[in-house]
């Protein structure tokens, strides 16, 4: 009774803390504490470090914790920008995307100008080798580690989608190399892949599981990550904040499914599972391809993925540095040195790890 009585003050704590003016003026009416919720989720099956969200879709783990009659519609978004964009549209209500995106979702609400409020509720996962990979031309030199590549770029013609979590680790990269590349160009995975196999470029920073297909596909080598320079990546969990204000018990819901999801990602005996609902939701990638970016590197032993699911010390860290980041660029994706102290909300994750008397990290993925 006590454990009960305990459970609903801190509920009932949360919700206030969340009720506002976002939630009287609400742009989305989800309904009341206990009814069937129909949520719009925006997920990244193009992204392994946010896989959760392919696992919560192939194995439905909401079902077991959302009010009978509840719904969830996945929609793909080829890149994190696309879903922050139908959040900010309030078309959808949750979105699995990366650090750089997360962190821009939380600047669509600013208290002086208003906007959409959302905020980051969960950590999907933090690695040094998801999105921190640099892929160079078969004819470069063989290289005795990471930083040895990196120093070679010096005077080269290199490539990285702008403004991405690839961004941020090619120029931190370079600052730490000390180089300087003849050319540091703006562009997509599409143009990366065209260059690399005309012969115009010599280096680029790109993600998985697409490092890992053009790799396997002949048309690039991989060269450094981000365990070469310990930096880190990541991937979030965002929510609207109306979805938070009217619905801390679906919020609860939805977060005891993904917490399912990453032990189900966890455990190496469902390396096949996963792979196989990551092929069946994405298109044109061999399910051998999608398994290798989750489960190989050429630094065995190191960590691939870490399932964080609370915003803890690694992920408080990235959002600080990948904020002070996004600030410094011309366009400013975020506008201040760092995130609103209400625009990240752990303590609804840190409510279900201890209902399961788990610690952070939940699981961690090592390198073959």
């Amino acid at each position: 009774m006590n454990s009960i009585l305990k459970t609903s003050v801190k509920m009932a704590a949360m919700g206030a803390v969340m009720m506002g003016a976002s939630a009287a003026n609400a742009g989305v009416d989800f309904g009341k504490r206990g009814e069937a919720v129909n949520l719009v989720i925006g997920y990244q099956p193009y992204y392994t470090e946010s896989w959760t969200g392919v696992v919560n879709n192939g194995k439905s783990f909401w079902k077991k914790h959302l009010p009978a009659g509840s719904t969830a519609e996945f929609q793909v978004g080829l890149q994190g920008s696309v879903i922050v964009n139908a959040m900010a549209g309030e078309k959808q209500h949750i979105g699995y995307m990366g650090d750089m995106p997360a962190i821009a979702s939380t600047f669509k609400y600013l208290p002086e100008r208003g906007g959409t409020d959302i905020r980051i509720v969960a950590a999907l996962g933090t690695s040094k080798q998801q999105c921190n990979i640099f892929l160079v031309k078969n004819d470069a030199p063989k290289f005795a580690d990471g930083v040895a590549a990196v120093k070679w770029m010096d005077g080269k013609v290199t490539s990285a989608p702008h403004g991405a979590c690839t961004d941020r680790f090619a120029q931190a990269a370079f600052r730490s190399a000390g180089v300087k590349p003849a050319k540091y160009l703006n562009q997509n995975i599409e143009v990366i892949t065209t260059n690399f196999r005309a012969g115009k470029l010599d280096a680029a920073a790109i993600w998985e599981p697409t490092a890992t297909k053009m790799v396997k596909s002949g048309i690039a080598r991989r060269a450094a990550s981000g365990e070469d320079f310990g930096l880190q990546d990541g991937a979030f969990m965002v929510m609207l904040n109306d979805l938070i204000s009217q619905r801390p018990d679906a919020v609860m819901g939805w977060l005891e499914a993904e917490l399912d999801a990453q032990e189900f990602v966890a455990n190496p005996a469902n390396a096949d599972a996963i792979a196989a609902m990551a092929e069946a939701q994405t298109e044109k990638i061999d399910q051998s391809v999608l398994k290798a970016s989750l489960y190989d590197s050429p630094m065995s032993g190191t960590t691939k993925l870490q399932l964080d699911f609370t915003i803890s010390d690694d992920a408080k860290s990235l959002l600080r540095d990948a904020t002070a980041f996004l600030y410094s660029l011309k366009k400013k994706p975020a506008a201040a040195p760092q995130i609103r102290p209400e625009g990240v909300m752990g303590q609804f994750a840190e409510r279900v790890l201890e209902k399961r008397g788990l610690k952070t990290p939940v699981g961690r993925i090592v390198a073959k």
